[in-house]
């Protein structure tokens, strides 16, 4: 009986879609880029505060308002990679090929639109989330802000073009081009600040050119032939396309957009409690990021493994591999918690931040860790396994609600009712991440996402 049982095991395993090696290669660039991406934005964060706490503060607001904008990129670029996995899955190589040239396209154009509003609406934008900052801060913002938002455009093809690859399974090539260009990037933040003695300016100009960079490489990469999601020649806007990918990317626009907006008020919300909270929740947010990388790289890998199982209509394979790599982020994220929590002591003496906002930033890190080791991948990695089945609109109402009544609500009430301070925002936020964390886990064992398909 052992030896049938082994062989009916090793015929499973023939028929599995990705092999564990499979797995690995597609996951392992994904965190290596995210660890990138940390890098830099953790270097970014320590050459404003040799320029000062208001530079601190000043690029940290923007970069949150550049990430609430950043989102409806990824988020379209994800309806785009779902839609090309499940055309692969489906053995429709000529139809994932539109999708993607589809996707190139309209999220290009997105991206002009909204460098174009952000430089209409800047001053508004700016006053009209941030309140009363103090008039360094402003300068700070104003400046990092007129300079980056040149890049959108450039930052929503690059999102396009990492879905192709990684569509296909090949999260290498994006990971590349992501360390060329951080690399690049250090480099002039290096030569602007600690040579010409520049300010933000110093940390805005390399961030565009890198960005820039980035967009061109990975675009003339999508051209070349010999992929299974090559771009073909753009004859116009193809509607049915663009319905599947908005059928994806805009609730998950939605959700994202009502992440980061929630985001933006509860920064409005923590300025209210002067320049050290402001450091310190940039600077914990940034550290908290790291303890988050690997569920939320391989959150991104797990996309497109769940996309080609729903356009094989394959379900049964689609559940091994949501508890298969869920399992693998428990297990990553606590040795990431613990990372930055033991380093904790050597990166705040390099920031040299004032003692209050240092006790901050050590409380939000500890906290985070502990609870995000037991609760952060049922509330955020479950929701990539509906999107990728097409089932999209659920976890974006269940998003935007816990964010409203969750995280945002419970914020205020947390401040103003009880008078506490501001890590009563990141109690909130845990909180937000129980009752979706509930809910996700009751969808899944529905089975209700699996009823969508891959129309």
């Amino acid at each position: 009986m052992s030896i049938i049982a082994a062989s009916a095991d090793k015929h499973i395993q023939k028929e599995r879609l990705f092999t564990n090696k499979d797995l690995f290669v597609l996951f392992l660039p994904l965190i290596a880029e995210q660890i990138l991406s940390f890098f830099v934005g953790l270097a970014d964060s320590l050459m404003a505060s040799l320029i000062g706490e208001a530079a601190v503060s000043g690029v940290s607001l923007v970069d949150m308002l550049a990430e609430l904008l950043i989102s409806i990129f990824a988020a379209l670029s994800a309806g785009g990679a779902v839609v090309m996995g499940q055309y692969i899955g489906a053995g429709k190589r000529g139809a994932a090929r539109c999708a993607a040239t589809q996707t190139v396209w309209f999220v290009g154009c997105i991206g002009i639109f909204i460098m174009a509003a952000v430089y209409l609406f800047k001053d508004i934008i700016l006053r009209g989330l941030f309140g009363q900052i103090e008039a360094d801060v402003y300068a700070c913002a104003n400046t990092y802000m007129l300079i980056t938002a040149a890049s959108f455009p450039f930052i929503a093809v690059y999102n396009a073009g990492t879905a192709i690859f990684r569509s296909r399974g090949n999260s290498a090539l994006p990971m590349r081009i992501m360390l060329c260009m951080n690399l690049l990037n250090i480099l002039g933040n290096s030569v602007f600040i600690f040579i010409f003695h520049t300010g933000v300016e110093g940390l805005a100009i390399p961030t565009l050119v890198s960005r820039v960079g980035a967009a061109v490489i990975i675009l003339y990469f999508c051209a070349k032939k010999g992929g299974e999601t090559d771009l073909t020649g753009f004859r116009g806007f193809d509607k049915n396309e663009i319905k599947r990918i908005l059928r994806i990317g805009i609730p998950y626009s939605l959700e994202n957009g009502m992440f980061y907006f929630g985001r933006l008020l509860l920064a409005s919300l923590v300025s209210g409690f002067g320049t050290a909270s402001i450091a310190a929740n940039s600077v914990g947010g940034t550290l908290t990021s790291f303890q988050a990388l690997p569920g939320t790289a391989i959150g991104l890998g797990l996309s497109v493994v769940i996309s080609r199982c729903a356009g094989a209509a394959d379900y049964t394979q689609a559940r091994y591999y949501t508890k298969k790599i869920i399992g693998m982020i428990y297990a990553v994220h606590i040795l990431s918690s613990a990372a930055i929590i033991a380093a904790l002591p050597f990166i705040m003496d390099v920031y040299d931040l004032s003692r209050e906002a240092t006790e901050l930033v050590y409380c939000i890190v500890i906290s985070h860790g502990i609870v995000m080791a037991f609760i952060w991948p049922l509330g955020n990695s479950l929701p990539v396994v509906f999107r990728a089945s097409s089932d999209a609109a659920f976890p974006m109402k269940v998003c935007i609600s816990t964010m409203i009544f969750c995280r945002i609500a419970l914020s205020y009430v947390f401040v103003h009712v009880f008078n506490l301070n501001m890590i009563a925002v990141w109690i909130a936020i845990y909180c937000d991440w129980l009752v979706k964390g509930i809910i996700f886990v009751w969808r899944y064992f529905s089975g209700k996402w699996t009823k969508y398909g891959n129309k």
